[in-house]
């Protein structure tokens, strides 16, 4: 979900509060742990987490005494997403690239700000992570909201609690999917659609059954499991795990992933470019409560959501 309202740097906010450590960095043996830390925002991915998480990672792929790497979320949630609305939104300030070799956003007007910044900070820093050389393992409980889905998929497996739930509702914004859109490739054509038409909330054992995640574990379990599969992964020759994950990712691309990213990153952008034109601002005149309010799960009309 796109983090701009308007693209107008003369209704830019000030500076962010600083809320301390947005990520979180733990060793335990031959497994590096990455934590979410914006608990009390459910996650919700501002830019100072997307660099911190950034450097986390960096960290171990540098360290050779780690051989896989654990994405969690503290608190209830993995993640409610872009950040879209808390305090700490930060889409004014700039920082200096890291996945894409383009100009600074923060000085450039309406669609150009958004592109520049959306194809560092959400398209680019994503393939980034997708490529890291050690196994990843995303650890989802609670809510994976639109951006969090991003983060998982960029993970080379994804175990979750039987309490997650998943959603891409920005169809609601007139906007085709998430920037990093995965959609057709770890979830098959029909599923892809259907969760998009719909915007409806689907399950962990939905998304099991669907081939999206690996495991689904007791909330109760969850670390337990993901660091026994982790612990598993380790074992295997760490050259070997670089090799096996490059291959399948470049089978991955064969079948058009990069090249469908591509393409649905232009229509995303194309989508907020109308929304502008035509509405008040870029999302369509949505923001973190309307798209809560909306949340639905299918087959229910219960109005609840993660954000």
């Amino acid at each position: 979900m796109s983090a701009h309202d308007s693209g107008n740097s003369a209704q830019q906010p000030g500076p962010i509060p600083d809320e301390g450590d947005v990520v979180l960095y733990e060793k335990r043996g031959a497994i590096a742990v990455v934590t979410l830390n914006r608990p009390d925002y459910r996650n919700a991915q501002n830019s100072v987490m997307t660099y911190a998480l950034d450097a986390a990672f960096v960290r171990a792929v540098e360290d050779a005494e780690v051989k896989v790497i654990v994405l969690a979320g503290a608190g209830k949630h993995f993640s409610a997403g872009h950040d879209i609305g808390t305090p700490g939104r930060d889409h004014h300030i700039k920082y200096e690239n890291q996945a894409a070799l383009w100009w600074d956003h923060t000085d450039r007007p309406g669609g150009d700000q958004r592109f520049a910044r959306e194809t560092e900070v959400y398209l680019n820093m994503c393939r980034r992570w997708r490529e890291i050389p050690k196994p990843t393992i995303a650890m989802v409980q609670g809510a994976c909201i639109a951006g969090a889905l991003m983060l998982a998929w960029s993970c080379d497996m994804i175990v979750a609690s039987e309490d997650a739930f998943f959603s891409d509702p920005v169809v609601r914004m007139g906007i085709p999917g998430v920037e990093y859109f995965a959609h057709p490739w770890v979830l098959g054509p029909r599923r892809a659609k259907e969760i998009l038409f719909t915007g409806d909330r689907f399950t962990a054992a939905q998304a099991y059954e669907w081939g999206m995640v690996n495991r689904v574990v007791e909330r109760d379990d969850l670390e337990t499991e993901t660091f026994a599969l982790a612990e598993k992964i380790s074992a295997m020759p760490q050259f070997g795990l670089a090799l096996a994950k490059k291959a399948v990712n470049q089978c991955e691309d064969l079948m058009g992933m990069r090249s469908g990213m591509d393409s649905v990153f232009g229509l995303h952008h194309f989508a907020h470019a109308h929304n502008a034109e035509v509405g008040a601002d870029s999302l369509g005149g949505m923001n973190a409560k309307s798209m809560k309010a909306t949340a639905t799960t299918a087959g229910d009309t219960q109005k609840d959501g993660a954000k």
